[in-house]
């Protein structure tokens, strides 16, 4: 599936070759010496409710850097070359703590303890009905008012064979924001000199209680030096769950074929934007369903811009991605290096499970039980074509 993937987004892209972005050192394989390629450095980034916040940046021997903050799980920079090797920031963010304490459309960020959207703020489960903390509408978003986004995360460095890890971990006790039972969560950040970011999600529990991680990373292939609709996009999905007004599922999975839904093949994302259906503002804020096996590892997007000649890959072992085009981004958020994040500035391929899942019996199950671990990895290839 991976090469035909390939295949299709190259053939969009006449004249272009898929390359890797490495730029030097020994590419004989993995050995014990990786672990001198692969660092990990740590300063002082702030304070937030007398807790100390640090940042941490993972670097590999090919130039490629990652900023992550104990705040929030935060992925605050994604520095990766261009096509003549000129090193860029393809993330959304802040230059300092300050904007992440704001309001901010969650950026960079680990989100939970239910990613994305529960209806009406309730589910019941095993027969007792939860209210939970509403933060959208009439809705809970992300986990509610203070979110897996918004607390200070412990943090541990390590450097291996298999890179620079950063492991970032949070009890979230009963109760909180309205969840039963206390859930246990870690978060393991490594980057490989394989050009590789893997994010490894886990989770226990000591009652059953819903469960959806994921990172919330908006990515501007072009460093945000112009909009995101002329990046080219695949999903490896042939249904998309259908929304009501309020964004919320109405249990409908319908086909992408032949729709302005469908990147099975490769379009650009401003191609036919404009005739997504929906709320305003309109654009993409919609769960795809993958082509795959459950808890298989496989394909879910290659995101491409063809004047940078950068490219992401995604691979997740998650059932679903939510492509959310940054609609709601309007220009009165101010960024990294002082600029505007206008509408479309961004983009988000969010890994995860379907939106309102406790209360979608059809939909793939996120209830985790006592005994039970919750695991879910998704791996970001970064390259480019020439």
């Amino acid at each position: 599936m991976k090469k035909i993937l390939i295949a299709i987004l190259l053939a969009g892209l006449p004249g272009f070759l898929f390359t890797g972005c490495n730029t030097g050192g020994n590419k004989s394989g993995s050995d014990s010496s990786d672990s001198l390629k692969t660092s990990i450095m740590k300063e002082h980034f702030g304070t937030v409710d007398n807790e100390p916040v640090y940042l941490y940046t993972l670097s590999n021997e090919n130039g490629i850097t990652i900023k992550i903050t104990n705040y929030g799980g935060i992925i605050t920079h994604l520095i990766v070359p261009d096509k003549n090797g000129r090193m860029g920031d393809i993330a959304l963010g802040y230059d300092s703590l300050q904007g992440y304490l704001e309001a901010t459309p969650y950026f960079g960020a680990i989100v939970g303890r239910y990613a994305n959207r529960i209806a009406k703020g309730r589910f019941t489960l095993d027969g007792k009905t939860y209210h939970l903390a509403v933060n959208n509408g009439n809705n809970t978003l992300h986990g509610g008012i203070k979110g897996f986004d918004k607390v200070v995360w412990d943090a541990t460095e390590s450097s291996d064979s298999s890179g620079a890890s950063l492991i970032l971990s949070y009890l979230s006790k009963d109760g909180e924001e309205g969840y039963p039972g206390n859930l246990s969560v870690k978060v393991t950040y490594t980057l490989s000199n394989n050009n590789e970011f893997k994010t490894l999600i886990e989770a226990v529990t000591d009652q059953p209680t819903p469960v959806n991680l994921c990172n919330h990373s908006y990515f501007n292939l072009s460093e945000c030096n112009t909009n995101i609709l002329g990046h080219l996009l695949i999903l490896n999905a042939n249904r998309f769950t259908v929304v009501n007004d309020e964004l919320i599922p109405t249990g409908e999975l319908r086909p992408v074929k032949g729709t302005v839904m469908d990147f099975l093949t490769v379009h650009s994302i401003g191609e036919r934007i404009d005739q997504v259906p929906g709320a305003p503002p309109g654009g993409y804020d919609h769960n795809y369903v993958l082509v795959k096996k459950p808890g298989e590892m496989s394909i879910a997007a290659i995101l491409s811009d063809t004047v940078s000649g950068r490219i992401l890959e995604i691979l997740t072992t998650q059932p679903g991605v939510q492509f959310y085009s940054g609609n709601f981004l309007d220009g009165t958020i101010t960024g990294k290096g002082g600029k505007k994040y206008q509408k479309h500035w961004g983009l988000c391929l969010e890994t995860q499970h379907f939106p309102d899942s406790p209360n979608q019996p059809a939909f793939p199950n996120t209830i985790l039980r006592p005994g039970k671990k919750y695991s879910e990895t998704t791996v970001y290839r970064f390259g480019v074509v020439k």
